[in-house]
């Protein structure tokens, strides 16, 4: 498959990324089927598109007419068979190993075998992940950043399978998205969140340790590092949930202490207190 020849793409998953990858391929001009097993998925990710692409109106980057034009490149579907026409694939689940491997099988066995299918994992091996479909040499790792349609950066990871063709073709299509591709080999967390994660995790350890107030580590970081945003409003914004599996991942691939996850980490996780998406995690998102 070539990067003129793709002009469908399925979505796997509608959730977070998943609607902002549809919203960013439709964006662009690619018909998307966007895939979910529940219908109330569906709906909620084409409204967050919409209100989305409203913030796109506002701004200039998009005008009025072009929101209903983008709405309707998005065709949404609880049946999986119905990515068999897609020319492209980006499976965006949850960041779980066996719920990857079971909707990566599954779309390996509908995709035409030229597909190029891409995962959005953003720490899971995608050499592992190529290992389980039937077409390794066109699998590979698109990890786009949160939010989708703002971010402009997608890491592209090559799996040990992946072939110069996947490869080439991957990169040329983020930037047909208007994205800027940067290359990583397969390794625990690649880049970004080898670097991110522990800054993360050594920022929970000095509220831990009291060192100091959560609100004191981010005012330190946005006002002495220039960081747009704190550590651990961050983390929030990730997920805690999502912040511990990824250090997980990173501490069983390298086997270093130095990649633990920070006890207050994990309490608030079992506490329920997963960031924005709970209401309350380092801070309180109440309404």
């Amino acid at each position: 498959m070539t990067l003129d020849t793709i002009r469908t793409v399925a979505v796997l998953g509608a959730g977070t990324m998943g609607n902002g990858i549809a919203h960013v391929f439709a964006r662009c001009g690619y018909d998307v089927i966007l895939r979910d097993v529940e219908e109330s998925f569906l709906v909620r990710a084409k409204d967050t598109i919409a209100k989305n692409l409203d913030r796109e109106v506002k701004k200039g980057k998009i005008v009025e007419g072009d929101k209903s034009k983008i709405l309707g490149r998005i065709n949404t579907t609880t049946d999986l068979s119905e990515i068999a026409r897609a020319d492209f694939a980006v499976e965006a689940v949850p960041e779980r190993l066996d719920l990857k491997l079971s909707v990566l099988r599954e779309a390996d066995k509908l995709l035409l075998p030229k597909v190029i299918l891409a995962s959005n994992t953003s720490s899971i091996s995608v050499t592992t992940l190529a290992a389980a479909t039937g077409r390794p040499a066109r699998f590979i790792g698109m990890h786009f950043m949160n939010p989708v349609p703002v971010m402009v950066l997608v890491e592209v990871i090559r799996a040990l399978q992946t072939s110069d063709e996947t490869f080439q073709t991957t990169m040329a299509l983020c930037e047909r998205l208007e994205k800027k591709p940067v290359a990583v080999n397969d390794a625990p967390g690649f880049v970004s969140n080898r670097v991110l994660l522990p800054m993360i995790n050594e920022a929970a350890f000095a509220v831990m340790e009291g060192v100091a107030a959560a609100e004191a580590v981010d005012a330190i970081m946005k006002l002495g590092m220039n960081h747009p945003m704190g550590p651990l409003e961050l983390a929030d914004f990730i997920g805690l949930d999502t912040c511990v599996h990824i250090l997980d991942v990173l501490h069983e691939g390298f086997g270093d202490s130095k990649y633990r996850a920070c006890p207050l980490l994990r309490k608030m996780v079992d506490a329920g207190w997963l960031g924005r998406k709970s209401g309350r995690g380092f801070y309180s998102y109440a309404k």
